[in-house]
């Protein structure tokens, strides 16, 4: 049963019970009554429009919501929201203000068939548990630094260690694990979305400076999700922030081996056993490194100690808008093409993924199940003098922006 005949239902049986007090009340006792099936029936068209908060997503009343907010948590005494943002098309994508973390994207397959193209969980607490940042921001400073340490005009700054020797996407408490601030939006031209906001503080995690971040998450009526990250510090810092959406674009049926993948970058940054960079900065034509022509990630992933986990410097001019990847699911004719900003990329082939991990419908995450394709700065710059600055100063604001692009291959 829809919900809009639930509650006219409701609204009908309201009616009836009026008139069966009529019988016996004064006017005047008849205005509170009046005024809650009125408030009723108001609250009902505003739920109608905004959704019924129950996120199933076999509700065709769903095909037509712009902004759907539901309440998914609590942290540290904060209160977790979950928004579903919806354009025409049907693609609806979810996002909460704990982590800025999409936690799904629902899109059709080649037989209009929508499905989840996203790795993560159902519930808060899988993301509270444990989560290899599926869908998050990550910061202040994205992928490695080594040893946890970098040196800035003079000074020597300590950070906080979580992977191995080293410091991995912000540290301990990196910006996955923070709640931001929110607000949902949409606009004259049919977009939807959502502003995050944080105050990363002095000294957190030991990084330096007071760093001011806002990530705009706005979805438009050409099936484009844009992701724009924004940041201003107060005293000079590394910045390097990112999204850490896992895909699969067959909806993790089965591993990411079988899609096609394209990256539009000549060289990469060469790494060293503990996955930091040498500062060597090879080229890839004529290696298994090579998506410069379309190839499935599977042919020749076996020639990759350890599968793909590297940066590619993407061909492209600084702050130049440009395709950077494409990727291609042949059994479900999913596709989505990232667009960015950003001078590198960041393709994860899903090593780590062991089947300990449970997520979404009881999918188990199986080794290879889900891929990233990390817009960001190139990893551990603030000890590669060679590589882009990565240091925010006052005065200056950082500006990136990344857009996924969905589509349908028949």
């Amino acid at each position: 049963m829809h919900l809009h005949h639930f509650r006219i239902g409701i609204l009908h049986k309201l009616i009836k019970f009026v008139s069966l007090q009529t019988k016996n009340m004064r006017r005047t006792n008849l205005i509170p009554l009046l005024a809650f099936l009125l408030l009723f029936s108001l609250g009902s068209c505003v739920e109608i429009h905004l959704g019924d908060g129950t996120g199933h997503d076999d509700d065709k009343d769903s095909a037509n919501l712009a902004i759907m907010k539901k309440h998914f948590g609590r942290v540290e005494g904060k209160d977790v929201m979950l928004y579903t943002l919806t354009n025409s098309n049907g693609i609806r994508i979810r996002i909460t203000n704990y982590g800025g973390i999409i936690t799904a994207i629902y899109t059709p397959d080649k037989f209009g068939k929508p499905g989840d193209v996203v790795l993560g969980y159902d519930s808060l607490n899988g993301y509270l548990a444990n989560s290899p940042y599926f869908g998050a921001i990550v910061g202040r400073f994205a992928n490695r630094i080594a040893a946890g340490k970098f040196s800035l005009d003079g000074k020597t700054y300590h950070l906080a260690i979580n992977n191995g020797k080293n410091t991995l996407h912000g540290g301990l408490k990196g910006f996955d694990k923070v709640v931001w601030d929110a607000r949902a939006f949409s606009d004259s031209t049919k977009n939807v979305g959502l502003v995050l906001t944080y105050l990363s503080k002095d000294g957190e995690e030991g990084y330096p400076g007071n760093l001011s971040v806002q990530v705009t998450y706005t979805l438009n009526e050409d099936n484009e999700l844009i992701t724009k990250i924004e940041a201003e510090t107060d005293k000079p810092t590394p910045v390097n922030l990112c999204n850490h959406t896992y895909f699969n674009l067959n909806s993790a049926d089965t591993n990411v081996l079988g899609h096609i993948l394209t990256l539009v970058a000549e060289r990469f940054t060469e790494v060293n056993d503990d996955l930091i960079p040498t500062g060597n900065l090879p080229s890839v034509m004529g290696t298994a490194m090579d998506f410069n022509t379309s190839e499935a990630i599977g042919e020749r992933i076996g020639r990759i100690k350890g599968g793909y986990d590297h940066n590619y410097v993407l061909t492209k001019r600084p702050g130049e808008l440009v395709l950077a990847a494409q990727l291609y699911d042949p059994s479900s004719g999913r596709q989505v093409e990232v667009l960015t900003t950003q001078p590198g990329i960041q393709f994860y082939s899903g090593n780590f993924l062991d089947g300990s991990i449970t997520g979404k419908g009881g999918k188990v995450y199986n080794k290879h199940y889900g891929l990233c394709l990390e817009t960001q700065h190139f990893p551990d710059s603030p000890n590669q003098p060679s590589f882009p600055s990565a240091i925010l100063k006052p005065g200056e604001k950082f500006s990136e922006t990344t857009i996924y692009r969905f589509s349908v291959l028949k």
